[in-house]
């Protein structure tokens, strides 16, 4: 994809590619967005040492040969919500070669205290159970929260949809809006819970937009799935693999045979391109 010259709020290729990433269950959004799933604090055999395996994700986007703007990191921080465990991976994320980290909770984040540990350690600046939203360069991006009301499915409720809709009403619907979450807004499979209940409320007051783009975690997967104007991502995991949705009766972590776990593992890079009806997805393994 070459480069495109831009006017206004507009980003070319170049632009975009300095201002975001996700990585881990992982994007690097080249606008570049992304995830990390860490799962600091994770231990069994699915892989034995998930800081190693953070840590060369974390590598990986520092060799990238450009330095973005910043990084999204869509939740499981930890694996149990402990303040040692929020202490580490934040200590660890300080090691990333970017100006600002965005992040989600994931259901670990959040467990026995509906997610008051997670908002102490990365919950500043933002509103409710930790939703919030940005600008930059004319990409309008929203984190919402849906790991805290969980029964079966994720869940947004009602005071969080209330601040998307107030949040997007002010945008031309030539805006280009990418959404982060933890659990999928769309139906993946919610035999295993992953979806999100009152989502189609949201998608809902997406719908105007040419152009809108969700990344979650959760999955710790490939998967791409495009409904309308709005293309849904999910990634591989830096912490272990799950099974296909349907493939068993849940989804428990998954022991590959020796020196393949690797090969499971990585990183997602996503470019956008102004003008571009879709966006470009590479996708990098840590083995």
């Amino acid at each position: 994809m070459t480069d495109q010259n831009s006017s206004g709020t507009g980003m070319t290729r170049r632009q975009l590619m300095r201002h975001a990433g996700w990585f881990g269950s992982a994007v690097v959004l080249t606008v570049v967005g992304g995830e990390v799933i860490s799962h600091i604090g994770f231990q069994g055999p699915a892989n034995t040492d998930v800081t190693g395996s953070f840590t060369r994700a974390i590598d990986q986007i520092n060799a990238l040969g450009f330095r973005p703007d910043f990084v999204i990191h869509t939740g499981d921080l930890t694996h149990l919500s402990t303040p040692a465990q929020f202490d580490q991976v934040k200590q660890m994320m300080t090691g990333l070669v970017t100006d600002r980290v965005f992040t989600v909770p994931g259901e670990h984040d959040s467990v026995g205290d509906a997610g008051r540990a997670y908002r102490r350690a990365f919950g500043h600046n933002t509103a409710g159970d930790g939703w919030f939203s940005f600008d930059t360069h004319g990409v309008h991006f929203l984190a919402l929260v849906n790991t805290l009301a969980l029964e079966k499915l994720g869940h947004l409720g009602t005071e969080q949809i209330d601040f998307v809709r107030k949040d997007l009403a002010g945008l031309g619907s030539d805006t280009p809006v990418v959404v982060f979450s933890h659990i999928p807004l769309f139906a993946m499979y919610p035999a295993w819970g992953w979806s999100t209940d009152d989502a189609l409320q949201v998608l809902a007051l997406l719908k105007r937009f040419a152009s809108v783009t969700c990344l979650n975690g959760h999955v710790h997967q490939l998967f791409s799935r495009t409904e309308g104007s709005v293309t849904f991502h999910s990634a591989t995991t830096t912490a272990y693999p799950l099974p296909a949705p349907g493939h068993g009766p849940a989804p428990t972590p998954q022991v590959l045979p020796a020196r393949q776990l690797k090969a499971a593992l990585g990183i997602r890079t996503v470019t956008y391109e102004r003008g571009a009806e879709a966006l470009a997805v590479t996708d990098r393994r840590l083995a």
